[in-house]
């Protein structure tokens, strides 16, 4: 039996090396999630669930089947925290709908006018007045930023389930196929949103710091990067 095969049969002993070997990828991300989740979420919370994820990695493990161990563990352990984000409702579920319902309007207003939708002609969309549009915006930035950072990690079949293993190759073509559909709806968002969401993500610059090289206040820059997100969801729906 080669060491490969003999790898390939997770032990108690190499549970509890993987383990040992990768705690420190259960932080990192934790810490990536936690500035993109709503503030109520702990990064505590986050962790523990991280370390079931890491241990169910271990466990189920299989080296025969091509995956890195790194590849697995990266997705079992953001599956388990999304999870935990969703099963303890740290998001109320009014938010997620008023966040889903401003999709929608994104989606019919772009359609029917062939170009990007204006603050006001959401808001008209959806029968509010702006302030009040401003104000969903305003409570879904965690929702959205969340949503965001599922459609990168989630989208078309990344997650693994209990009893399969993915294939690292297939997880890599799915994995680039929905990089490559969100980068398209990306490259046609509106330079203003296109820039901020570059320097919130890419850069890690914080709101107050993007509002200094925008020229616009925190709040405002908190309204477009969750209309940014909006326009992306709506545009993936289609």
């Amino acid at each position: 039996m080669d060491a490969l095969a003999m790898y390939s049969k997770v032990t108690q002993q190499n549970q509890d090396i993987l383990v040992k070997e990768h705690a420190a990828l259960v932080k990192q991300i934790a810490y990536h999630l936690l500035g993109r989740l709503p503030q109520t979420v702990m990064l505590e919370d986050l962790i523990q669930a991280g370390m079931v994820g890491l241990l169910d990695a271990a466990r189920n493990y299989d080296a025969s089947k091509g995956a890195s161990f790194e590849t697995y563990a990266n997705i079992r352990i953001r599956g388990q925290m999304l999870d935990e984000v969703r099963h303890n409702d740290w998001v109320p579920r009014s938010v997620c709908r008023n966040a889903r319902k401003v999709a929608e309007a994104v989606n019919k207003v772009e359609n029917r006018l062939g170009r990007e939708a204006t603050d006001s002609e959401i808001a008209e969309e959806m029968g509010l007045r702006l302030e009040e549009y401003y104000s969903i915006l305003k409570d879904t930035m965690g929702t959205q930023l969340f949503a965001f950072d599922e459609v990168c990690y989630e989208s078309d079949g990344l997650r693994a389930s209990d009893e399969e293993l993915i294939d690292e190759t297939q997880t890599k073509v799915s994995h680039d196929e929905s990089m490559q559909r969100l980068a398209s709806v990306i490259e046609h968002l509106p330079e203003r949103e296109k820039l901020i969401l570059s320097l919130y993500y890419e850069q890690d610059l914080n709101l107050k710091e993007i509002g200094k090289v925008i020229g616009v206040s925190e709040s405002r820059i908190s309204q477009l990067i969750s209309q940014a997100v909006v326009r992306i969801q709506s545009r993936l729906m289609e």
